[in-house]
């Protein structure tokens, strides 16, 4: 059986400076290299990494300036008896940040309620119907949870009714200021809060958890809600995929220790329910949390009813508890099925393509849609996939064959029907009959920007969104054609290669088998929490001995058990989902995470496999000097010299027609005739928006010729810098030996990095490159650094000065 083709990324040892950390902090040298890898590169940052409890937090109170008025007006709604309700969403966030305040308000004292938007026929955040019914009822103030920062219509409703409403929520700020909702009091970490500060990261069960302690401190009862508050901060964070950095690190390394002796009864609950008891004698991981508790809560947001997960972390009676966490386990088992059916019939359609010569390193993108998939294959019953798990099933395949995965599901008319009846009658949005619609759920690569590649086709889609990583959205039926032309385009505009489509990992540092112990392990457990922003290490091994391998698994997704040779001993392994690889060779490369197996009263380590090549696949061999073309435009001469402002001091609404540019730009922070990344030929511009600089000054000046914007307006964020090792990675990850011309300026672009800089990365790989002298890479990074930071002041000359010397 061969192997899976794989991209493996193994990060460049610092021996020194690991030797450095590791003296400082007791760590081991091979744990030390893991946090150079995670960019902790100091003993004072790696002392901090380890123990956050060292770092000052500012007060919450400082830092949002509506805190204190929110604090004051429920306070006033708790003495005066007033109605409150909650306006949570479906989603995990809304979901444990309802509960969170539920808890929270009824300790005080509150008559509180809350309400759910129906997914189907309402979809997200507050609307309309939920404030007249909250009048009706006599509401005099809602709190909004994960939603609302652009809820002007319906918070302008609450206002127009006497219903004073406080917005917390942590997405993007409207950037038009007349946008931005009248409530009594917004907490959001993206509204008047620092951009440095360290509440910036907080989802919204963060900004829900910091209204509830701050509350309780006012009625002296933070004692009593202080544990079982952040029990729920942390089950949330986890299970909403949260980046495990900063203060979202600092909190959820305290919140799991609470959660491993929980007093919360549905997390009790919860907990025996799945069977991850056991992990409270090693410590609670958010592992156990992300594939023990948050699929079964994600399961009831997807399928079922969000106010089963809301009465499970509020009740307080054990029976009804448990009731609630059986629903939510059968609801979880339903999932599953529903998942390993679109996965089996997406493999077997896959399959079938390849062997009619469907090529997925040419097509570079996986598009699969249900009615596509069902009318090729043999299957009895043809039913739509289930848009609320297509999004699991995008990530295994993006995992099994490495490329970006576009899954569909149609509604028809059946699925448009049942939207109808469970609309209500104020729903501000009917269903409509128009033609059938698909919905998709996408996943990416490294390479591949989710996000951009939805702006990319936005002429022939209806509504979306997402970010890097992944996204959704809605598509006419007719336009299916349309789509998989325009991701064509996309992907060859965008530089993605054949030699990206595989499956990735990231290998953190070499290690020898004989040297894995529990004391390896429990060292490991020094880098907790990991997650996003902070995964688990990943170590690899060379030419290890298989000493038996069989398969494991009751149904058609079957997992490899392995016995290796340690060369002192043997280890056990687990690779999951590579059953149908079983045999593979007697000796092989191994990339690995550690885990503890527990069996009976006896703690040992075993590797859990996440890569598998054969012996000497990954050796680099010598590169032969070669030529390599380059395609790089000089910048045409500036005619028009704009006006700069920085973006926060700047007049609202900005003028338009606007160019929006930047790394990581927001996705809907600006509306109307806004343009993105690439200005339009022959057309003037008002301003442009800097999100950031750009990655080098040849590209500012391409930008300001082509646009002749009358304003610029800088914004304050920095894009990152990549290391060296990761930026060798980068430029190894090209498929050098088969291009013909390298398009320098787009390629920059793409990563954010300076030509110069690519250049100095090709010249070290031993690439001839006509291209004026650069500094060694080092210094080239460093270059972007400053240039990054430089004053906005200093710009205008530079550019003007620039110009006479063209001239």
């Amino acid at each position: 059986m061969h192997l899976p083709q794989q991209r493996w990324q193994i990060f460049s040892p610092q021996t020194d400076l690991s030797i450095a950390i590791a003296n400082a902090t007791g760590l081991s040298p091979i744990i030390a290299q893991v946090l150079l890898n995670r960019g902790i590169n100091t003993p004072e940052t790696a002392k901090a990494f380890l123990d956050p409890e060292l770092v000052n937090l500012p007060d919450p109170k400082q830092e949002f300036p509506d805190l204190i008025a929110s604090i004051d007006r429920i306070e006033y709604a708790i003495k005066n008896g007033e109605r409150i309700t909650i306006c949570g969403d479906y989603d995990v966030d809304g979901m444990t940040s309802t509960a969170l305040l539920i808890r929270t308000l009824k300790l005080l004292g509150a008559i509180v309620e809350y309400e759910i938007p129906s997914r189907m026929a309402e979809g997200y955040g507050i609307n309309t119907r939920i404030v007249r019914d909250c009048h009706e009822r006599n509401g005099k103030l809602i709190i909004t949870v994960d939603n609302g920062i652009a809820a002007y219509e319906a918070i302008a409703l609450a206002e127009s009714l006497n219903i004073s409403v406080i917005v917390t929520d942590h997405h993007e700020v409207p950037e038009d200021s007349s946008k931005i909702p009248p409530a009594t009091a917004i907490l959001n970490p993206k509204y008047q809060v620092d951009p440095h500060s360290p509440y910036v990261a907080i989802a919204g069960v963060g900004v829900a958890y910091i209204l509830a302690l701050e509350l309780s401190d006012r009625f002296g009862k933070r004692a009593e809600l202080e544990n079982p508050l952040l029990e729920l901060f942390t089950l949330g964070t986890i299970a909403d995929l949260a980046s495990l950095t900063g203060i979202n690190r600092r909190l959820v390394k305290k919140g799991l220790r609470l959660l491993s002796q929980s007093k919360v009864i549905g997390i009790i609950a919860l907990i025996n329910e799945t069977g991850i008891a056991k992990d409270k004698q090693t410590g609670m991981k958010p592992e156990a949390i992300g594939f023990g508790l948050g699929p079964r809560i994600n399961a009831i947001g997807r399928i079922g009813d969000p106010q089963v997960i809301i009465d499970l972390l509020t009740c307080e009676e054990m029976g009804q508890a448990i009731a609630l966490a059986q629903e939510c386990e059968a609801t979880n088992k339903k999932r599953q099925d529903l998942c390993k059916e679109i996965e089996e019939q997406a493999i077997r359609y896959i399959t079938q393509k390849r062997a009619e010569g469907f090529d997925i390193t040419q097509e570079r993108v996986l598009v699969i849609v249900d009615r596509d998939v069902q009318a090729d294959l043999p299957i009895a019953k043809q039913t739509g996939w289930h848009h609320g798990v297509i999004g699991i099933v995008a990530s295994r395949l993006v995992e099994r064959y490495g490329a970006p995965v576009f899954i569909g599901s149609y509604e028809d008319s059946h699925d448009m029907e049942d939207q109808e009846k469970e609309a209500s009658p104020n729903s501000q949005e009917a269903p409509t009959h128009q033609g059938d619609t698909v919905r998709f759920s996408v996943r990416g690569i490294p390479e591949f920007h989710v996000f951009h590649s939805l702006e990319y086709i936005a002429p022939i889609r209806n509504k979306g969104g997402g970010h890097k990583a992944a996204g959704g959205f809605t598509i006419p039926a007719e336009n299916m054609e349309k789509l998989r032309l325009g991701l064509r385009e996309f992907v060859d505009r965008e530089n993605i290669l054949p030699s990206h489509i595989m499956p990735f990992i990231q290998v953190d540092v070499l290690a020898e088998l004989s040297d894995i112990s529990m004391s390896l392990l429990q060292t490991c457990d020094r880098l907790q929490p990991c997650g996003l922003g902070n995964p688990d290490p990943v170590f690899y091994s060379k030419n290890v001995r298989v000493i038996s391998q069989q398969t494991r698994g009751r149904d058609k997704v079957k997992h490899l058990s392995l016995e290796l040779d340690t060369g002192n001993g043997k280890i056990k392994a687990i690779a999951w989902r590579w059953g149908e690889y079983c045999p593979i060779p007697n000796r092989v490369d191994i990339a690995y995470k550690l885990r503890a197996n527990q069996w009976q009263d006896t703690t040992s380590v075993e590797l859990e496999i996440v890569g598998i090549r054969e012996v000497g696949n990954g050796d680099n061999s010598q590169i032969v000097p070669k030529q390599i073309p380059l395609l790089y435009q000089p910048a045409p001469i500036i005619t028009k010299f704009p006006q700069w402002e920085n973006l926060s001091e700047a007049p609202r609404p900005l003028p338009r027609p606007l160019l929006l540019y930047g790394c990581d730009r927001p996705a809907d922070k600006f509306q109307g005739d806004v343009d993105c990344d690439r200005p339009t030929r022959n057309k003037n511009y008002a301003a442009v928006v800097l999100w950031t600089l750009p990655p080098s000054f040849t590209h500012l000046q391409w930008l300001i010729a082509t646009a002749k914007p009358d304003y610029i307006y800088l914004g304050s964020h920095i894009p990152s810098v990549p290391s060296i090792d990761q930026f060798r990675h980068q430029i190894q990850s090209l498929d050098l030996e088969n291009i013909n011309i390298l398009n320098l300026l787009d390629l920059a672009q793409q990563w954010w990095i300076s030509p110069s800089a690519i250049v100095s990365a090709l010249r070290e790989l031993n690439y001839i490159c006509d291209f004026p002298p650069t500094l060694p890479l080092d210094g080239e990074l460093l270059r972007m650094q400053k240039w990054y930071s430089i004053a906005i002041n200093k710009l205008a000359v530079i550019l003007t000065d620039q110009v006479a010397d063209q001239k």
